[in-house]
């Protein structure tokens, strides 16, 4: 489906904002001026500031999912190592492309909050799932047991958000499009690294 660019150009300036400001701190006035279009065309697409933001959820999240289903399906020939790599590229990728808004949905999940609660129910589930599973298949032959694997699990998870929980931490370190690219890629080497020093001690340890 083709974009509206109106439409698109408000959800933009409406990331901005709230990564800026955060969304209580937005006003529809805010969001409107930053897009240079009229409050009335904000209203007519998204009925409402709290529109605007589901709208924009759903749209990242859905892109999101999708690209994750579509990059674990296209790799069924490799390992499941390879695949997982590739699934934390992607990852990583996708979210500092949409950097801004990534790092306002990560802020917004440290809080108890209903918008949280149907994230959880409707996308945080899913992804959970995905990334689970494809870690697990990783480990499938030589994953140590119980909750040995969900601390691992678990710290996986952490690296994938990391740069979006803390990001006062790049902030000095990613600016324009060229910087992005690198922190990508020298981000998911990082994870990468880690990966494969997980899977040769896990080896060493089935040798022994």
């Amino acid at each position: 489906m083709k974009k509206n660019p109106s439409k698109q150009k408000v959800i933009n300036a409406a990331s901005s904002l709230f990564y800026q400001k955060g969304f209580s701190g937005t006003s529809v006035r805010d969001i409107a001026d930053k897009a240079s279009v009229n409050v009335s065309l904000i209203s007519y697409y998204f009925k409402s500031k709290q529109g605007l933001l589901e709208y924009a959820v759903t749209q990242y999240y859905e892109a999101y999912l999708k690209r994750m289903e579509e990059v674990w399906s296209q790799m069924e020939e490799g390992s499941s190592l390879d695949r997982l790599k590739q699934l934390v590229f992607e990852i990583i990728k996708y979210k500092q492309e949409h950097h801004q808004f990534s790092c306002f949905i990560h802020r917004e999940l440290s809080l108890d909050s209903v918008f949280v609660r149907e994230m959880a129910v409707t996308y945080l589930a899913k992804e959970n799932y995905l990334i689970s599973n494809a870690f697990q298949e990783a480990l499938k032959s030589h994953r140590r047991k119980g909750l040995d694997a969900v601390f691992i699990l678990l710290q996986l998870k952490g690296m994938l958000v990391t740069p979006y929980v803390m990001q006062n931490e790049w902030k000095d370190k990613v600016v324009g499009d060229y910087s992005h690219d690198v922190f990508v890629k020298k981000y998911v080497k990082t994870v990468h690294q880690w990966l494969d020093f997980l899977m040769a001690e896990k080896q060493a340890e089935l040798k022994e």
